[in-house]
């Protein structure tokens, strides 16, 4: 039986106010032409213009993709490759929110490593390769991507969400600055938020978890319970900003080393095949999700419903129990609709339901949960999640 874990993080990381100001700086370490994958949005807040000329100031030229547009796929990684290649860069800044981010891996990854990207699913293919240096820099509190070696690419011949992990894939440097992520919209803020708390449950429950992830799990925890809705209410509440990415990048972090679990196993598949936002999926399914678990990690559930609720004579079961309610009430508070609200008809949702479970199961991310699910419950959790009500009812 093995003893040991493994613990990997980008080579360096840069966190807090200000800390956009380090690109050129960490560029001119690894390369002479950068590749920026970003997005329109993210263009047109400047923040990319701002990117190019901190460049130029440090000698280091580049060149812009703005095509993500979406959830990350397979088009999007063959278009900006493309032009890395045709601009003979030999660096890759990613500049958004998970979906810049993702690509920006596989593009890195590709470059020197070749194939088509799902070629790396499930370890099919090795990158074995040392890929293309990658700056990261994350315009949401939410993915943690900027920090894990997990990339998810939809599959646009199959609307496969692939869920791709190898060292690889970690990104040279992580620039985190909570600057960046003020001019997010509520609904952004919300999702993403939500998103990067149940990256921190799931790494904490997981199978997978040990002490390094621990530690890092809980205080993302902590940082994302007692601000995200500060920073949901007021979107300049910088203080609350930068909690929420600091907790963000911990639970990133935590989950990238200990696997995410059920919830995000039965995320991806609603993603790929009817275009939900990977944060939103996700908090759609947390509350229900963590229900159908908490009998089979009361401890670790109690000890997120202390940091919701931290009165030291509640039992275990008690605790747990406030931890899922108080989930489902912050995800009231939020405003994160069910799937019904979304806008998905019933009657063609129905008709995935096998699909979407099967390519649970296929992901590998169920069998991390600590109550392991047959694929007759993952079926039963998606009706159930449908129509899913968030009201709170009390656990006491």
């Amino acid at each position: 039986m093995e003893t040991f874990n493994f613990f990997r993080a980008p080579q360096a990381i840069i966190y807090g106010r200000n800390a956009f100001k380090e690109i050129g700086n960490q560029a001119t370490q690894f390369g002479k032409k950068a590749l920026i994958v970003s997005d329109e949005i993210i263009d047109q807040l400047g923040f990319v213009r701002i990117s190019q000329e901190m460049l130029s100031e440090n000698d280091v030229e580049s060149v812009v993709y703005l095509g993500v547009k979406s959830e990350p796929t397979d088009k999007f990684v063959e278009e900006s490759l493309e032009l890395f290649r045709v601009e003979n860069c030999d660096l890759v800044i990613s500049l958004g929110g998970g979906s810049c981010i993702d690509t920006a891996k596989a593009v890195a990854v590709l470059a020197t490593n070749y194939g088509y990207i799902g070629d790396y699913m499930n370890g099919g293919k090795a990158a074995d390769v040392t890929p293309v240096p990658h700056i990261a820099i994350p315009t949401t509190a939410g993915t943690g991507s900027e920090a894990t070696d997990v990339t998810v690419i939809t599959n646009t011949s199959n609307n496969v969400k692939m869920m791709i992990k190898q060292p690889a894939f970690m990104p040279s440097v992580a620039i985190v600055d909570p600057i960046l992520t003020m001019p997010s919209p509520q609904h952004v803020t919300a999702a993403t938020g939500v998103d990067a708390l149940s990256h921190a449950i799931e790494a904490y429950i997981s199978r997978k978890s040990h002490p390094m992830t621990d530690v890092l799990a809980l205080s993302a925890m902590k940082l994302i319970v007692h601000n995200l809705v500060a920073a949901y209410e007021d979107g300049e509440n910088i203080d609350a900003r930068e909690a929420m990415s600091l907790g963000a990048l911990q639970a990133g972090i935590a989950f990238s080393n200990a696997s995410v679990c059920l919830v995000h196993g039965m995320s991806r598949p609603i993603g790929a095949l009817f275009h939900v936002p990977h944060g939103f999926s996700n908090a759609m399914l947390l509350p229900a999700v963590l229900e159908f678990s908490k009998d089979s990690c009361i401890e670790r559930l109690a000890d997120l419903g202390r940091i919701f609720e931290p009165d030291k004579s509640l039992t275990d079961e008690v605790a747990a129990k406030v931890a899922v309610a108080a989930v489902k009430h912050l995800c009231k508070v939020l405003n994160i609709p069910n799937l019904k609200e979304w806008g998905i008809d019933k009657q063609k949702f129905d008709s995935f339901i096998s699909k979407m479970a099967s390519d649970a199961i296929t992901s590998g991310s169920p069998g991390n949960n600590p109550k392991v699910p047959s694929r007759e419950e993952i079926e039963e959790l998606y009706q159930v999640c449908f129509d899913y009500d968030f009201g709170y009812v009390s656990a006491k």
